[in-house]
């Protein structure tokens, strides 16, 4: 049985739309892998068609320190608890990855409190945490320690295990590997499901491990067309939004995603979103209307057929200091007193409240 060598699928030439596939006989990847390194094309989407409890079944079955992998800037849809809870005979390591897509003032040790803060939250015991920056273009420049801090935490932490790297997809998984083994060894892309089996690898004395990225069901980037990717996943450093709120006010990113603000005294609304998200601001008592007319049309892109796909999430705590997060999205951090939030997103899709990140 030979596998692709860069996403892990078994080869075979019978059916050209599924997994795997390649003309030739001799090929060491699959047409698919091909296409995404040279063209950038996914020609077809695998996004729904990973087994997260196939993963598990696989990754239990070694004997292996999981370093799980979340993208910084999409934490939550990232912090897959039924993971944690089918891994409970193994130690984890979290990897934070895509901090320079994040503002350069939150340091790591703020953002290494957040995440023990965060996972205690939800009940998971992490052996460690290593945050790292940018790997696709300065994985070993001067400024960036990255690797050896993460090689580091193998020593302490691995006690002759092999290591094995878990997460969402688009976490940054197989651009971690390739950045440990120093070669693009692994098909990695902005598309979701790049990675469709188990890729073991020899490293020094133990082995790697690379899986198939997991799917958030209630991330947009589940959900969207995969020519929407390029608008919702940021690969530049994040440009926050900020705007200055008084009274009802209504803001809308793309036709994704609403937040209405009522009551608004004093309040800063500092919004992350990929900078080629365009945002809306407007009157609460306006925002159905202008949704009702213009989902699909300038408010775009979006996952959502029509208004009787949205769901309203209300939230009349206490808001001030707190992020808004909208699973595959982004956040917008709010400061100052609001007498009621109200998110308006796709039925699909989960959106949560946090202590602020920033």
């Amino acid at each position: 049985m030979r596998k692709c060598l860069g996403c892990g699928a078994v080869l075979q030439s019978e059916d050209a739309n599924k997994i795997g596939y390649t003309p030739k006989s001799d090929a060491v990847i699959c047409q698919r892998c091909f296409r995404l390194t040279h063209y950038n094309d996914a020609m077809v989407s695998y996004r729904q068609g990973i087994s997260a409890d196939s993963v598990l079944q696989e990754v239990n079955q070694l004997d292996a320190l999981i370093c799980y992998v979340v993208d910084l800037f999409d934490f939550e849809a990232g912090l897959f608890s039924r993971i944690m809870a089918h891994s409970r005979n193994k130690e984890i390591l979290l990897v934070g990855t895509k901090r320079d897509l994040l503002p350069k003032s939150i340091g790591y040790e703020k953002l290494s409190k957040f995440i023990i803060h965060r996972c205690k939250e939800e009940g998971i015991d992490l052996k460690g945490v290593v945050i790292v920056e940018d790997l696709v273009h300065h994985a070993y420049s001067e400024n960036n320690p990255s690797i050896d801090n993460l090689l580091e935490a193998f020593a302490q932490l691995r006690n002759g295990k092999d290591i094995v790297m878990m997460g969402m997809a688009n976490a940054g998984k197989s651009t971690l590997v390739n950045a440990l083994l120093r070669q693009s060894k692994i098909t990695t892309s902005p598309h979701p499901g790049t990675t469709l089996g188990l890729i073991e690898m020899e490293y020094e004395d133990y082995k790697i491990y690379d899986t198939p990225g997991l799917m958030a069901k209630g991330s947009v980037l589940t959900y969207c067309e995969d020519k929407d990717l390029k608008k919702l996943i940021p690969l530049k450093p994040i440009k926050p939004t900020v705007y200055q709120l008084k009274g009802n006010q209504s803001l809308s990113i793309g036709g994704y995603a609403r937040i209405d603000l009522w009551g608004c005294e004093g309040v800063s609304a500092t919004c992350y979103f990929s900078n080629e998200m365009k945002l809306h601001r407007g009157k609460c008592e306006k925002a159905d209307e202008l949704w009702q007319n213009h989902l699909g049309k300038e408010l775009s892109p979006t996952i959502s057929k029509n208004i009787s796909d949205l769901k309203k999430i209300t939230y009349q705590g206490n808001i001030d200091g707190q992020d808004i997060v909208i699973f595959g999205l982004g956040f917008v951090c709010i400061r100052g007193k609001v007498d009621k939030v109200e998110v308006v997103v796709d039925e699909r899709v989960s959106v949560t409240f946090r202590k602020a990140m920033i």
